[in-house]
């Protein structure tokens, strides 16, 4: 617990954080924030616009927490492994920070110019990758759609228990990527060479 009279909006986004990845997005109220921080919950206004504004900022926190962890797992890779790594990184964020990462899906990036430029800087790392692959500039954005619906709905549908069968999950993984670059190099690489 941080003393009353030291809290900071970092306290604040960190406990916010906490909270959803430990509770749930729906579970984030001033309320349960202020008794995380062992404050009242108007002492809260003193550092934000209240709830709305929260979830922004923390949906910003996580976007820029997932990009820099995306960036980790490229470096000094290419192709198949940085996909691979940068899969592997997508999904491990996913399962480590549960609640940060749906705040970043509830979020309208749209509405926000802080949103849309960490989102943006994640969409060019992706297709900076795929360069190595001579995809045209105009398949990037749907190779990277692509990549990112792969990604999303295997650990979602993984959050949310959907994989019944017992079968190891980090192998359906990694065929499910696997899968994925064998459709790269069938259509690029191999009509390029």
């Amino acid at each position: 617990m941080v003393p009353r009279n030291r809290v900071t909006l970092p306290h604040i986004l960190q406990a916010a954080a906490t909270i959803v990845d430990t509770d749930g997005v729906d579970a984030l109220t001033m309320s349960s924030l202020a008794q995380k921080l062992g404050i009242r919950s108007p002492s809260l206004y003193n550092h934000s616009e209240g709830l709305p504004d929260i979830r922004r900022r923390l949906a910003v926190s996580g976007l820029e927490q997932l990009r820099d962890a995306l960036m980790r797992s490229t470096v000094g890779r290419s192709r198949d492994e940085a996909i691979r790594e940068m899969a592997k990184s997508y999904l491990n964020f996913v399962r480590t920070r549960p609640g940060l990462y749906e705040i970043t899906i509830l979020a309208p990036t749209d509405l926000d110019d802080e949103l849309q430029k960490v989102s943006q800087e994640i969409v060019d790392l992706v297709t900076q990758v795929l360069k190595a692959y001579q995809v045209g500039s105009a398949d990037e954005i749907h190779i990277a759609r692509t990549l990112r619906s792969l990604l999303h709905g295997f650990a979602s549908l993984e959050q949310r228990g959907g994989f019944g069968i017992p079968i190891d999950l980090d192998e359906s993984f990694t065929h499910m990527v696997d899968t994925f670059l064998m459709g790269l190099h069938k259509r690029y690489l191999a009509k390029n060479q």
